[in-house]
């Protein structure tokens, strides 16, 4: 199959699939206790594994090898796409598919820990890419709009704008949660079982077992059996731990306190001294936010960590803090503080990058500067930029203008402390003429490094719950 005729597969597949996908989120969500009895067939459609096909080999991962050491464009290459697929697709239909273990690499996460990601192979990428075509409009139909993370056309900016706009509505003591190991954790009975209450097809309920089931390959070439947990870096992690944790968004919906209440009854509640509360939650990051005292927050934590024990998870006593709004909360690296508008009486919820998003993204400048000089300016330039112009990206999106100034005049600082390393006889004149065009701020006609004081920055807009969904059908 060439090029051209693969494009045009997939223009046609991609309808397909759409179409379909559609169809299963209008049912599920007409109907909140329908089980669906026929999505295998759905999972080996041509479609569905030709579309999940050129999701997986457009990832950045594409190129990673999993234990069987083949890498799509090997794939590609050696086997062909359609040769690939329609092996895949028969040993599905017949029931001979077996998911590999997958390969373990540990990546450094914030603070020196490690965290684990698993690494499948590229025919289990290719299933579970199918298999969450067909299930995420089912369960899309079920899931809250508190719930942000890993969803599509939603983002974590929506999760950072309803916690200010809650927390400016009167609801001013925070519980921030943190799930301990949650991906790691989470019971594959507990999360089968709500799988199972949508899913009725056994032959699909038998892949996605195979699937959280699948040994881990260590670092240290031992494989090792997995009991509990979504592995990290799965294509179906995802979707599947926002499965296990609507747990906690249906505790909070359904509660006597939660958002299903009218105007009238939260004001009899607070009449009566009973608290209000409302959650938002983006992956296994989450805040409740209470309208009451602190005590309140304390007992509903208390409530929470019971509520998470049945999917087998557990709070972390030391970074599960309750906060008031006033001395301010971190959340998906933002920090969120009610304060005293300057030359006014008037007190708001502003969000700026946290300390610790700021420390990040120094400490990446840092580094990079701190490269050979070896390097052609140019390409310094080129890998600044990248991480430069994706951290202000995510944060024009609050009170971030003197943030901007400082990080300019930060990274201005230390690429000319790279420049004098790498000419370190030659006078301010002779580098400007070289690398500034004559003027302070470097880059040349090839390369110029990016601004951060230019980034015009803008209030995200809360969007409760009037984001539109993928498909058709949805609200």
């Amino acid at each position: 199959m060439n090029t051209d005729e693969l494009e045009y597969a997939f223009y046609e597949a991609e309808r397909r699939v759409l179409k379909i996908q559609a169809k299963l989120h209008q049912w599920a969500r007409e109907d909140t206790d329908r089980r669906f009895a026929d999505l295998f067939n759905l999972v080996a459609d041509p479609a569905f594994l030709l579309v999940a096909w050129v999701r997986v080999r457009g990832n950045k991962g594409a190129k990673t090898a999993g234990v069987d050491g083949r890498t799509a464009p090997s794939i590609a290459l050696m086997v062909g796409v359609e040769e690939f697929l329609g092996e895949l697709r028969s040993q599905i239909r017949d029931r001979s598919f077996r998911p590999l273990p997958v390969r373990e690499r540990m990546i450094p996460k914030a603070g020196g820990k490690l965290r684990r990601l698993g690494i499948a192979t590229i025919a289990d990428r290719v299933v579970q890419a199918s298999l969450k075509l067909v299930l995420e409009p089912i369960f899309e139909a079920d899931f809250y709009p508190c719930s942000y993370g890993f969803r599509p056309n939603r983002r974590a900016h929506d999760a950072v704008a309803e916690v200010r706009h809650m927390t400016s509505h009167g609801y001013t003591w925070v519980v921030e949660g943190d799930i301990k190991a949650c991906f790691d954790e989470i019971s594959h009975s507990a999360l089968l079982d709500r799988v199972r209450a949508r899913v009725g097809d056994k032959r699909v309920l038998c892949l996605v077992k195979a699937f959280l089931k699948a040994g881990i390959l260590g670092e240290d070439r031992i494989l090792r059996e997995n009991n509990a947990g979504t592995p990290q870096g799965s294509i179906l992690s995802p979707l599947l731990s926002n499965v296990a944790l609507s747990v906690l968004d249906e505790f909070v919906a359904h509660g006597p306190g939660g958002p299903a209440l009218g105007n009238g009854r939260r004001a009899k509640r607070r009449s009566q001294g009973l608290p209000n509360y409302r959650i938002s939650r983006y992956a296994d990051d989450w805040c409740l936010m209470v309208s009451g005292t602190r005590e309140h927050a304390e007992a509903l934590k208390e409530e929470i960590a019971g509520v998470l024990s049945t999917m087998g998870l557990r709070l972390s006593e030391d970074k599960t803090l309750i906060t008031h709004i006033d001395e301010g909360l971190d959340f998906l690296g933002w920090r969120i503080q009610r304060r005293r508008k300057r030359g006014t009486d008037q007190y708001y919820v502003y969000t700026y990058p946290a300390k610790r998003s700021l420390t990040s993204i120094t400490g990446k400048v840092k580094a990079l500067c701190r490269q050979s000089t070896n390097l052609e300016f140019a390409e310094l330039l080129r890998r600044l930029n990248a991480v430069l112009r994706g951290w202000t990206a995510y944060f024009r999106a609050g009170v971030s203008f003197a943030t901007f100034q400082y990080l300019r005049a930060f990274a201005w600082r230390h690429v000319w402390s790279w420049l004098r390393r790498k000419h370190p006889r030659a006078s301010w004149k002779e580098l400007r003429r070289r690398y500034c065009d004559g003027r302070w701020w470097p880059g040349t006609g090839e390369a110029s490094l990016f601004d951060p004081g230019k980034v015009t920055t803008a209030w995200y807009r809360y969007r409760g719950t009037k984001i539109p969904g993928p498909w058709p059908t949805s609200a």
